[in-house]
């Protein structure tokens, strides 16, 4: 089927078979049921435009003045604070300058106590090196003169140091006894004696049980050069002897600890040119930091300076042991006392 259309044919497709059926006309309408109006056509609004945004003009004088509260409020805050710590750092000021002194004074006491002329008896003559680890020591020793042909040396280490330590000895050396005196005269103790009563004292003040020392005392005769001593727990003193090196080993256990125990003694014939070194435990934890080593190796220093006059060998050997790696905190207390035999 074809259509005629501005004088050309085209064919008639199924479709327009279709809308020409359902294409509505004005015709087909009765007048009476037409609408008085005409149907109203939707209108096209176009996109919707946001509404109109106002902005408040910029004043940085207006922003800052609204800030100024809180700027203010927080430096008033780090004022107080600033205040607070000034004030513990000089309340912390106070207080250790004040501990610092009373450091000093102690270690001046301690001095103090310690012989303030070496006693030289005969061919007997003491020299001595004393280096507390901090203000005062853990360490002490004492030279005394005991009659007109004897003379006594003591060294103590108790445990730790600082002053608890300090203190310890202390106590220690009130607690000496050297020799008895009676309406007759005056018995000189054996060293065993007086370290088994050293012990006793101890023991007594019912201390805690982590408390102890070591302690060596000895006895001269200036006569005979006759060395008797005895330990508590004490490294052995060294007998230098030209180049050979003997210790005096004396059996004794730590002080404090147990009461009644007993002490045996060492005896050594002195000769002249001999070098008696008694010394804490210290000294063989100054020399380096291989531990294994430390007690050879200060032998090996002491050895080295042999052939030094007395007064040098310690000077030598305290500068030597200022070079050493940490001598600036030491481990522990250092005591030294030589006895030359002229």
């Amino acid at each position: 089927m074809t259509q005629r259309g501005g004088g050309r044919l085209r064919p008639i497709t199924p479709l327009d078979a279709i809308a020409a059926q359902w294409r509505p006309t004005t015709d087909a309408v009765p007048a009476r049921s037409r609408p008085s109006s005409p149907i109203p056509q939707p209108v096209y609004a176009g996109p919707v435009e946001p509404p109109e945004q106002q902005f408040l003009p910029f004043d940085p004088v207006s922003i800052a003045e609204a800030n100024l509260g809180t700027v203010q409020g927080e430096l008033d805050a780090l004022k107080t604070e600033l205040n607070l710590l000034r004030r513990r750092d000089e309340t912390l000021k106070f207080y250790m300058s004040r501990l610092d002194e009373e450091l000093r004074l102690a270690a001046r006491l301690q001095q103090d106590f310690l012989p303030k002329l070496l006693p030289q008896l005969g061919p007997v003559h003491f020299h001595t090196l004393f280096r507390p680890a901090g203000y005062v020591s853990g360490d002490l020793y004492d030279l005394m003169r005991l009659d007109e042909h004897h003379v006594g040396f003591f060294v103590v280490d108790a445990v730790g140091h600082g002053m608890p330590a300090a203190l310890l000895t202390m106590f220690i050396k009130r607690a000496l006894v050297c020799k008895e005196t009676s309406t007759d005269g005056y018995r000189l103790l054996e060293p065993a004696e007086t370290m088994r009563r050293l012990n006793s004292a101890l023991v007594e003040q019912n201390l805690s049980a982590a408390t102890f020392a070591t302690a060596v005392y000895g006895i001269i005769d200036v006569r005979t050069l006759q060395l008797t001593l005895a330990t508590g727990g004490h490294p052995s003193p060294l007998l230098q002897r030209g180049d050979q090196t003997i210790e005096v080993q004396a059996e004794g256990p730590l002080l404090g600890i147990f009461d009644n125990e007993t002490f045996t003694q060492a005896t050594a014939q002195l000769q002249p040119r001999d070098r008696l070194f008694v010394y804490s435990d210290g000294l063989e934890v100054a020399f380096g930091e291989d531990v294994a080593a430390q007690q050879g190796k200060w032998r090996q220093e002491l050895y080295a300076r042999r052939t030094l006059p007395a007064e040098g060998l310690l000077i030598d050997l305290s500068d030597h042991l200022d070079r050493e790696a940490g001598s600036l905190q030491p481990k522990d207390d250092l005591t030294l006392v030589m006895v030359e035999i002229k």
